[in-house]
């Protein structure tokens, strides 16, 4: 993913625009204002996607309640060609990355359209053949949540893919869980890893969690992308808005992910460049426990070992051990090379 910074954090505005433009609009300006490298959209034809008879998740029906079906829920939150096509030029214009998940084939000619260089593949399209053929053939970036799989179906997903046309280097796996808020037991951060060292690609997190601690935790187990939902307000009639951030939380988990992606560095153990000069104030030197003469033979009953750190090393104290005092010397002196032969 193109990012100036080791993580490629998504905002995922998803449907919390409740089928407004204008919301769409304020919701990529929060996203750009956090500070993330895209804002993503969910991009449908509702009647392609579902059929009447579809039920709501439980969640969904929790929070927008029993009465409607999922097809009509989600014809109040469609947006059209002309509202993406006005969204995408809103990001180019105050520079953000517009993204979009397609849930149904048209959709996926609609983004083509727009001239999208990366396409996301939503948890629920992995097992869609002729959805990830049509898409596998467009030779996209792509970004694959992969919710509800077994890691063979992450495969399987990938062959196609592949097989249609698009290079596997261009292809990125998001791990994820699609209960919505997720459960902290169930959110298995550790099968990312488990993903990465499978296909040996670049490897993120796309985090249903309240809060933030779990994509931040993702970073630090070496997540390069961050997906999170967030909304101008939770209290917000629709499905998504109770589990997603709000625009000061999306700031927070931001600015955390870019502290620990500066504090993950770049492994090599070494003093850094702050703590250098701490080395002679917090390490000790060879010193003299007592006043000893010129020609006296040290022994270790003469040495203590005391701060500042910029003398003889203790680790050489067996080298100065059986030498010859070349100067007479008093107590608490810092033994140096000089002063023994």
């Amino acid at each position: 993913m193109k990012s100036q910074n080791k993580v490629y954090i998504i905002a995922e505005a998803g449907v919390n625009h409740n089928g407004s433009i204008e919301n769409a609009i304020k919701l990529i300006d929060i996203a750009k204002a956090a500070g993330v490298d895209a804002v993503k959209f969910q991009t449908f034809i509702p009647e392609l996607v579902m059929s009447q008879k579809a039920t709501k998740a439980e969640y969904q029906q929790a929070i927008t309640g029993t009465t409607e079906s999922q097809l009509d829920m989600v014809r109040k939150l469609y947006l059209d060609k002309a509202a993406h096509e006005k969204m995408k030029a809103h990001c180019k214009k105050v520079g953000i990355e517009f993204l979009s998940t397609p849930f149904d084939l048209v959709s996926i000619d609609t983004l083509n359209e727009l001239g999208m260089e990366t396409i996301k593949i939503p948890s629920g399209e992995v097992t869609n053949l002729p959805y990830l053929k049509k898409l596998g053939r467009l030779n996209k970036r792509l970004i694959i949540s992969t919710g509800m799989c077994y890691l063979g179906e992450i495969e399987t997903a990938i062959e196609i893919l592949t097989k249609a046309g698009t290079p596997r280097e261009k292809i990125a796996l998001l791990h994820c869980n699609t209960e919505y808020p997720t459960p902290m037991q169930d959110v298995n951060l550790l099968a990312m890893q488990t993903i990465r060292n499978a296909f040996k690609l670049e490897t993120g997190y796309s985090d249903h969690t309240l809060g933030i601690e779990i994509p931040v935790a993702a970073v630090a187990l070496g997540a390069t992308i961050i997906e999170k939902h967030f909304t101008l307000d939770k209290n917000m009639e629709g499905p998504d808005h109770k589990a997603s951030l709000e625009p000061h939380e999306l700031v927070a988990m931001v600015s955390a992910i870019r502290n620990i992606e500066k504090a993950l560095g770049d492994g090599i153990k070494k003093p850094s460049p702050s703590e250098s000069k701490n080395i002679t104030v917090a390490r000790k030197s060879i010193h003299l426990v007592k006043d000893l003469a010129k020609g006296h033979i040290i022994s270790e009953d003469d040495l203590v070992m005391k701060r500042p750190g910029d003398g003889i090393s203790p680790l050489l104290m067996d080298q100065v051990i059986g030498k010859k005092l070349t100067t007479d010397l008093g107590v608490e002196h810092k033994l140096e090379w000089q002063n023994i032969e």
